[in-house]
């Protein structure tokens, strides 16, 4: 089972690899970190902490996307090229083909991230600990949003997928503005919000800096979390993973291909 699944894995990466879209959107967060550079030396001073904060929220951004990018489109490929019909002939579970595509497209969002965290490191004036932290706990909202995308494109179309594993993002992101038109809303949308909240991941828990955790303001330049946060995050968002996949498993096992 471990061969198949990790079988599946490289052709993964080496799909993922030649897509040139992939390359582009590596080439644009390193030039959003050296832009980010550029407006630093641009401000009156703090130009490294300018950098850091480009640098951070390109690679959110961009990793997010990219994420989406992946998850919607190298299952649906497979689809769409017929090649699926090979695979589910041979002696391979469907659930196997869905893991191993999840953990193909997981080794090149971290090498991605690596990339994305090594520049910012580099214009942000060399390695502390709060900004390891933030690129630690991007890494593992990318990996949760790359698994929100697989999830939809197990039964969707890639249009549909990409629109709402996007707008799953946006609102997992907005999760504290949800929580307070919860308290100061009606009943009716309180109950609306309790859900929302209750379904969506929160992704606000990955990017804290800005944010204030038990009672202290947060920032990568100051007061950080440490990393029993990090630990916390990371398993909040193992949880929200293993579960999309285990769905994204059932309605792959269920879908049609003829």
């Amino acid at each position: 089972m471990t061969g198949r699944i990790w079988a599946i894995a490289r052709v993964t990466m080496l799909e993922a690899i030649r897509m040139r879209v992939l390359w582009g959107l590596v080439v644009l967060v390193v030039g959003s970190d050296l832009f980010g550079l550029v407006l630093g030396e641009m401000s009156i001073r703090d130009a490294e902490r300018v950098a850091r904060d480009v640098g951070l929220a390109s690679a959110s951004l961009w990793g997010s996307l990219t994420a989406i990018f992946l998850g919607v489109f190298l299952l649906y490929t497979e689809v769409q090229r017929r090649t699926i019909h090979a695979i589910v002939s041979k002696p391979i579970d469907r659930w196997e083909f869905v893991v191993g595509k999840y953990l193909g497209m997981a080794c090149v969002l971290t090498f991605a991230i690596a990339i994305f965290g090594g520049v910012t490191l580099l214009v942000g004036g060399g390695v502390l600990g709060g900004l390891v932290r933030a690129i630690v706990l991007a890494w593992f909202e990318i990996l949760v949003v790359a698994a929100i995308a697989i999830f939809f494109s197990s039964f969707s179309t890639p249009f549909l997928s990409g629109i709402f594993a996007l707008a799953i993002w946006v609102i997992g992101r907005l999760t504290p503005d949800i929580e307070l038109a919860a308290q100061a809303g009606s009943s009716v949308m309180r109950a609306i919000a309790g859900a929302v909240l209750f379904i969506v991941p929160d992704l606000h828990l990955f990017s804290p800096s800005g944010r204030v955790v038990n009672g202290t303001a947060m920032s990568v330049h100051g007061d950080f979390v440490d990393w029993g946060y990090v630990g916390m995050a990371g398993l909040h968002g193992v949880g929200y993973i293993a579960f999309l996949l285990a769905l994204a498993c059932v309605f792959f096992q269920r879908r049609d291909f003829a």
